[in-house]
């Protein structure tokens, strides 16, 4: 009978204690500013989208906090990440948009020193896939043109996605790309082309070029020569993909690891740490925003695609990515390995 009364006693306590931290939860945002950490420069796919969810998320959170966005460039979104795993506050009044290779940046950069899970992810807008863009004055119009004649690419540093995948273009088809890094970010790019600094640039987000630079498709200034994801875009019927010059499995393997990030384009994640019950309401806040209708007028003005992926999924996304055998992360490490 004591038994009993005291497993009933404690079943009565675990329910009141979840109660008590619901509740809290429900109450912590009341007041409170939520900063989005932006790894690139302003103007931007990465810092447009984000701005459109700062003007609607907070109305989906409890105590509807204001949502602001905060820009922290250097290394191609690579110190917006490190902020965010060994300085944010892990209260849940700071979240980030990183680069959406995020979860495999250490892979080419052994400086870093993170795990590719501990960021935990809220959600993603969209997938994408990559594209090479050549601008239309410098005379290639097709891919296999780069096997004989090398041009420029500007990229922002070799360890987001248009440094990685600049490398990793190179090394699979044997494209003559000389690359020119240090762009704060893919705008800067874009206005180099414009005034013929670089010729090229490869793991431009085709999302982001439609968004951005839709007055330039429609002028013809640009010449889209190269698709750079796991699957194509039926937008680009008679694009080539990276894929069709994978000759080797092994190469095949590496490709579907470092293209996997496509899956969520353009991520949100909290630092590691922030509790349970905080994550637990800011996953629900961003799903509910992706249905959101106003949320979704917001996006079709400024041209961007709201097909969305789950924190949940994308947390199981990560783990199978980082789930490959040696071989195919060490291959992997070699195509996105940065020139000496």
């Amino acid at each position: 009978m004591n038994i009993r009364r005291a497993i009933t006693s404690l079943a009565a306590a675990l329910t009141l204690c979840s109660a008590v931290l619901s509740a809290s939860a429900q109450d912590f945002y009341k007041g409170k500013t939520i900063a989005i950490i932006v790894g690139f420069s302003p103007g931007g796919l990465y810092d447009l989208t984000a701005r459109m969810l700062a003007r609607h998320l907070g109305d989906h959170i409890p105590g509807k906090p204001l949502v602001i966005v905060q820009t922290m460039t250097g290394a191609g979104g690579t110190s917006a990440v490190i902020y965010l795993y060994n300085n944010a506050v892990r209260d849940g009044t700071v979240i980030g948009m990183p680069p959406r290779n995020y979860p495999i940046a250490p892979f080419a950069n052994d400086s870093l020193h993170y795990d590719g899970r501990g960021l935990i992810p809220l959600g993603s807008v969209s997938s994408e896939v990559q594209v090479g863009a050549v601008w239309h004055g410098v005379g290639v119009t097709k891919f296999d043109d780069l096997m004989k004649r090398e041009i420029s690419a500007g990229v922002t540093s070799y360890y987001d996605d248009v440094g990685s995948l600049s490398l990793v273009t190179k090394a699979i088809t044997g494209a003559k790309l000389k690359l020119v890094s240090g762009y704060p970010g893919g705008n800067d790019i874009q206005s180099a082309m414009e005034k013929g600094e670089v010729d090229s640039e490869f793991g431009w987000s085709w999302g982001a070029v439609k968004a951005t630079k839709k007055n330039w498709l429609d002028q013809k200034k640009l010449d889209i020569v190269l698709q750079i994801g796991p699957a194509r875009s039926p937008e680009l019927p008679n694009v080539p993909s990276i894929m069709d010059y994978a000759t080797n499995q092994l190469d095949r393997n590496a490709l579907e690891l470092l293209l996997a990030p496509d899956a969520f384009a353009w991520p949100f994640v909290a630092p590691p740490g922030v509790p349970a019950d905080r994550i637990a309401l800011l996953r629900a806040a961003f799903n509910e925003t992706m249905n959101d209708p106003s949320f979704v007028s917001d996006a079709k003005t400024l041209y961007l695609e709201v097909s969305p992926m789950t924190g949940e999924a994308m947390q199981a996304k990560i783990e199978h990515v980082l789930g490959f055998d040696a071989s195919v992360i060490s291959r992997a490490k070699e195509l996105v390995k940065p020139p000496s």
